[in-house]
């Protein structure tokens, strides 16, 4: 994509490299997984464009995502799908300040698509390039269209490929408490969906299906970690929900789709409440946040929050549209990159398991 129209000679006031006088504008790129999308947003914060162009309708056929379908679609849509952002946001590619692009963790072919384009505007514009965490975009959500949080917050993230427990101690400081041993909470419901007959995704079909169900139906079991109150394991729970399938499919009986989504969902939102409810009472936080795609899930939002008012915590999510993946996100972990002057080279390659502290918007610990 060529530079369209011209600059539109703002300038103001600079600051160690920085114009205070007028908002920073980030294009942000997402392209982890089988969502294409653009983005453009002022100050790390007003969203003035957020575009997403979803491959669910391809993939539902195969009841998850085929990366190489997904890397194909990305090429088709990355081009029209920043055109429509920009459009959208009433700007010329020239007006843009920097290019924030998921650099990983993701679906390796589908990343590079992402981060080629990024890297050839930032090249073509001599805009900073900013290598942005799948994982601290979904965190960032948090910041969109906000004030900034309270510190110390809990914030735990939840999605397809993800399930951590973070404390963010200061805007450029957080600690990993703990995460999932084996599957992610979202992958987990895309499996339990897809043995129960669900469409793909398995998150919004099990929660549909759920709302008919009896959540005490069927005793599922919890997995709890000795020594570890922060950590999570789904893959007992999902192997049990497909035994108990196959012994009553086995036995001749009808299975009731939604008395087992009823109870899969509340055992994993259990799960992840208790998860919550330690960190609150290790750590003693202002806040409670939630992120990622499951973040979208009804009741697991109204669990954490009751958890979070039992504790006189302040409670905060982003909205669903901002849940899942989206470049919005991207774009807002982007500013504070750019803030903290960490811009990345044109060399700059994804990587499919990008560990949180590589390319983030803080300096990330373990604990």
């Amino acid at each position: 994509m060529r530079p369209q129209g011209k600059a539109c000679g703002r300038s103001g006031r600079q600051h160690g490299g920085m114009d205070l006088t007028r908002p920073h504008i980030t294009l942000g790129i997402e392209t982890s997984c089988d969502e294409t999308s653009a983005a453009v947003v002022a100050d790390g914060r007003r969203v003035m464009a957020n575009v997403i162009s979803s491959q669910i309708p391809l993939h539902q056929r195969y009841g998850g995502v085929v990366p190489e379908l997904a890397s194909r679609k990305h090429v088709e849509l990355i081009v029209p799908v920043i055109r429509a952002a920009l459009t959208e946001a009433g700007l010329a590619l020239s007006e843009i300040d920097s290019i924030a692009v998921t650099a990983g963790p993701g679906l390796i072919g589908a990343l590079l698509v992402g981060v080629a384009a990024a890297k050839g505007l930032a090249w073509a514009l001599q805009k900073p390039l900013l290598a942005v965490n799948h994982l601290a975009g979904h965190i960032a959500a948090n910041f969109l269209e906000r004030d900034e949080p309270e510190y110390p917050a809990l914030c735990l993230v939840v999605s397809g490929g993800h399930t951590d427990l973070l404390l963010l101690t200061a805007p450029d400081r957080a600690m990993l408490l703990g995460r999932t041993l084996d599957d992610a909470a979202g992958e987990a419901f895309d499996k339990v969906a897809r043995a129960l007959g669900l469409p793909y995704p398995g998150g919004p079909a099990i929660q549909a299906a759920a709302a008919g169900g009896d959540p005490n139906a069927v005793d599922l079991p919890q997995a709890r970690l000795l020594g570890d109150p922060f950590s999570t394991s789904f893959s007992g729970l999902k192997t049990a929900v497909l035994n108990y399938l196959n012994r009553e499919r086995q036995a001749g009986r009808t299975v009731s789709v939604a008395d087992v989504a009823a109870s899969f969902q509340r055992a994993v939102v259990t799960a992840l409440v208790e998860r919550v409810e330690a960190g609150i009472a290790r750590y003693q936080p202002r806040e409670v946040m939630l992120a990622g795609g499951v973040a979208a899930n009804s009741e697991l939002r109204s669990a954490v929050r009751a958890a979070a008012e039992r504790a006189g915590v302040r409670f905060r999510f982003p909205p669903p549209r901002l849940c899942t993946d989206n470049a919005a996100m991207i774009a807002a972990a982007g500013y504070r990159l750019w803030r903290a002057g960490r811009a990345a080279p044109l060399s700059l390659n994804p990587s499919a398991n990008l560990p949180l502290g590589i390319a983030d918007v803080v300096p990330w610990s373990d604990k």
